[in-house]
């Protein structure tokens, strides 16, 4: 499904192919060669996507940009099935294995790869040909990779990244407090404006 998203429609290079139960909608640009596979979503808010020549996205992968972080895919990247991206940057020959996901303001260097289930956080940068373990966690710049079960370590960077207020834009609340109503109130109104989408075609 191909649907245009504030009056922005999706670029779709001739040579590229979408598959009839993806959904592709907004400020979207899929370049010469590229594939986004059944049941994918790739979805741009106020943000655009854009997907780089050759690219490969397989089953049920989302790729999101969001009203203050674009995401951008270089050239020959694949990014796997279940996989989830959202406002960060690839740059060319990435590998996004099986159910991984990479955050906000995340960039990661050529040739880079994140194995199955792993995670590249919020405002961390993966060098060029560095390797995320099975289900290990990156986090920071310079970036320090541990495994989950490390997670005071990992909080220890991760926190003063200020995640709600990087991402959403709220403060993080005091402790017993929580910051929800404020956030699914303001995704809720720019979510709501899919209500206004239009379908362009069904078939690629």
């Amino acid at each position: 499904m191909i649907l245009s998203h504030l009056d922005k429609k999706p670029q779709i290079y001739p040579s590229a192919y979408v598959a009839a139960n993806a959904t592709v909608c907004g400020d979207v640009t899929i370049s010469a060669g590229s594939r986004v596979m059944y049941g994918a979503c790739v979805i741009a808010e106020k943000q655009p996507v854009t997907l780089g020549e050759n690219c490969i996205v397989m089953e049920n992968a989302v790729i999101r940009s969001t009203d203050a972080h674009a995401t951008k895919i270089g050239a020959s990247c694949l990014v796997g099935p279940h996989a989830h991206l959202v406002g960060c940057e690839l740059e060319d020959c990435v590998f996004i294995a099986t159910g991984a996901s990479v955050f906000h303001g995340a960039r990661l260097g050529y040739g880079s790869e994140v194995r199955i289930n792993g995670v590249v956080h919020l405002q961390t940068e993966l060098p060029a040909n560095a390797t995320v373990p099975i289900g290990w966690v990156a986090v920071g710049n310079p970036v320090q990779i541990f495994p989950p079960e490390q997670h005071e370590a990992i909080w220890a960077i991760q926190k003063p990244l200020n995640f709600p207020k990087f991402v959403y834009g709220v403060e993080r609340p005091p402790e017993g407090r929580s910051n929800m109503p404020e956030i699914t109130a303001a995704r809720s109104a720019l979510l709501g404006l899919h209500k206004e989408d239009v379908e362009l075609r069904t078939e690629n």
